[in-house]
């Protein structure tokens, strides 16, 4: 019983007076992703307007730009989606070109690895029942997280090449 009453807790702190934007029109695709790291937020651009606002969870690691491998941080910076990966062990997942040229030179000048499996996805299999509530805390190691509906979504509306810019 205590863990269901958890369950409604989480759902109802999961509850923002910041309604999302409804879909985008059937057949539009975004050009542009902007994540907006202090606000937890993912725009899907196209044309210089907003199609829709996610809100999203983030790398646990502590704040500022993705350092190397294992700092559990999200990067900033420019990239570009490069490929869409339906294998992954989460519910569909956007594989982001990090690590950039400026990454690759902040880590190789501390002597460490960028690391690069950076995605934007959904939930792990079996935990899509958590849905919205998901982005509540920061869980990832690195990576950036909707719900497995958002990203079903998301997966329909951004192409491959689509650039994404990771702000702080």
């Amino acid at each position: 019983m205590a863990v269901v009453g958890v369950v409604i807790a989480l759902a109802m702190g999961g509850c923002s007076s910041e309604k999302p934007k409804e879909p985008a029109a059937s057949g539009q695709k975004a050009d542009r992703i902007i994540v907006v790291k202090s606000r937890h937020t993912m725009t899907l651009m196209a044309g210089g307007r907003s199609l829709k606002v996610y809100k999203v969870a983030l790398g646990r690691g502590p704040s500022g730009a993705k350092e190397h491998e294992g700092d559990n941080k999200t990067p900033e910076g420019e990239y570009v989606i490069d490929q869409k990966n339906t294998k992954s062990r989460f519910h569909l997942a956007l594989h982001i070109s990090y690590p950039n040229a400026d990454d690759k030179k902040r880590a190789h000048d501390a002597g460490l690895n960028p690391g690069g499996a950076v995605m934007i996805h959904g939930l792990e299999s079996g935990l899509g029942w958590l849905g919205p509530i998901q982005h509540d805390m920061d869980w990832t190691e690195g990576c950036i997280a909707v719900s497995n509906s958002e990203i079903e979504e998301i997966w329909r509306l951004v192409p491959t090449g689509t650039p994404i810019e990771i702000k702080p």
